[in-house]
């Protein structure tokens, strides 16, 4: 049975978030050291961020006075192991505040156990490269479910672990970066700082068994979490919808196994697959093409193609053949009028796919709050909430409230 809005009476929207990306003065992490670097291409320093390490109450309160239902967040590991085998009992009480409080107010959590920073430390030991990383990962993720165990309602162990194949591909990267940018971030740190070309490994992997340590990764943290609690577990997968132009089918299937298929596979064996979609990129000649001159764009110049999403969907879950959950996907834009229409056109095209059968039980909105968007800093945003960078007073935009109008039913789409 399905609502006014074309969704099961099950289905629930929300709002996704980062920990690095808000939290602010996350200075034990990889990511901070980066960008602290004299010549990084990082456009800002993270710095305080909009400050939701010590403002989440009110974050919390606001997204469920919104009407929304669920809040994704990550617990961040360079807080909570920011020295190898020491765990900090207070940032994983932090956490389970956090996580209690959603609960009190009626918000599903959904907690990322890796949302790509590293602490400082795992960078210097090699990163992802590293023969102990594995271990340390897992080492980590049983600390922290262990320690949430209760206040979980749906866990991601690693976000995102395929972007760098997607960018290197051409389809895009994080903030706005392609992987000549994230190669010019290794670069310049190995030259200007002490972990060197280990910084920040999560983007730079591409070089080596990218799907193999990642996946080793992913299922032994899936495991570990269920150990200590009956929740679905799943990764989330950077979707691009990889489209043909018309004679290059074949090239555009490549493109897609590469960077997504391969890891939907991966995913056979979860509980559920995140996807997280924001444009569509057509292959031609010459590869990925860039949009079309009079295609309209993002402000990170991503082709705005509201059908992507579904598309994106519809794909995850035939390479899967598991249930999905969208969890992320959003607009990069000040015109919050063109937010909301996007938005609203995307999901009508996913209630399209959700009648004709495919299993989606939720979608979180990337991002609840202007963020440090990585590369780009603060000189883009995604957020349904306005942040005054000065004063971090919290300004919800039309487009916060008419989402979470529609999440509360008390509006169509």
């Amino acid at each position: 049975m399905t609502e006014h809005h074309g969704f099961p009476s099950d289905f629930f929207f929300g709002a996704a978030t980062a920990g690095h990306q808000i939290e602010g003065n996350n200075v034990s992490s990889d990511c901070w050291a980066l960008e602290q670097t004299p010549d990084t291409v990082f456009r800002h320093r993270s710095a305080d961020a909009v400050d939701f390490y010590n403002r989440w109450p009110e974050d919390v309160r606001l997204t469920a006075d919104l009407g929304l239902q669920a809040l994704r967040f990550s617990v961040e590991w360079a807080r909570v192991e920011p020295e190898p085998g020491q765990f900090s009992t207070a940032q994983l009480d932090h956490y389970r505040r956090l996580a209690a409080r959603c609960h009190e107010l009626g918000l599903r959590t959904v907690v990322t156990f890796n949302h790509w920073t590293t602490p400082l430390w795992f960078a210097a030991e090699g990163g992802w490269t590293s023969a102990r990383a594995v271990d340390c990962f897992e080492r980590y993720v049983d600390r922290a479910a262990e320690h949430l165990a209760g206040e979980v309602d749906w866990a991601i162990t690693l976000n995102e672990p395929n972007v760098a194949t997607v960018a290197a591909v051409g389809g895009g990267g994080v903030g706005g970066a392609a992987a000549g940018d994230l190669g010019k971030a290794l670069e310049q740190a190995t030259r200007r700082h002490s972990v060197g070309a280990n910084v920040f490994r999560p983007m730079m992997l591409w070089d080596g068994d990218q799907l193999g340590r990642y996946t080793e990764a992913h299922r032994r943290a899936r495991e570990t979490i269920r150990s200590h609690m009956d929740v679905p577990v799943g990764w989330s997968l950077a979707c691009v919808d990889y489209q043909p132009v018309p004679g290059f089918e074949d090239r555009a299937e490549a493109l897609r196994r590469q960077a997504v298929t391969a890891w939907l596979e991966v995913s056979r064996d979860d509980d559920f697959v995140g996807v997280q979609n924001y444009t569509r990129r057509l292959v031609g000649a010459d590869g990925v093409q860039k949009p079309a001159p009079d295609r309209p764009v993002d402000g990170l110049g991503w082709e705005l193609y509201p059908r992507s999403l579904a598309n994106a969907v519809r794909n995850a879950a035939s390479v899967s053949g598991r249930p999905v959950l969208v969890t992320e996907h959003g607009v990069c834009t000040y015109d919050d009028a063109l937010r909301q229409e996007h938005t609203r056109q995307a999901l009508r095209h996913l209630a399209a796919a959700v009648a004709d059968g495919v299993d989606v039980r939720g979608y979180l909105h990337w991002t609840l709050l202007d963020e440090f968007e990585w590369f780009s800093g603060y000189d883009v945003t995604f957020g349904l909430v306005e942040v005054d960078r000065q004063t971090f007073a919290r300004r919800p935009r039309g487009s916060a409230t008419w989402l979470g109008d529609l999440a509360a039913r008390r509006t169509r789409l």
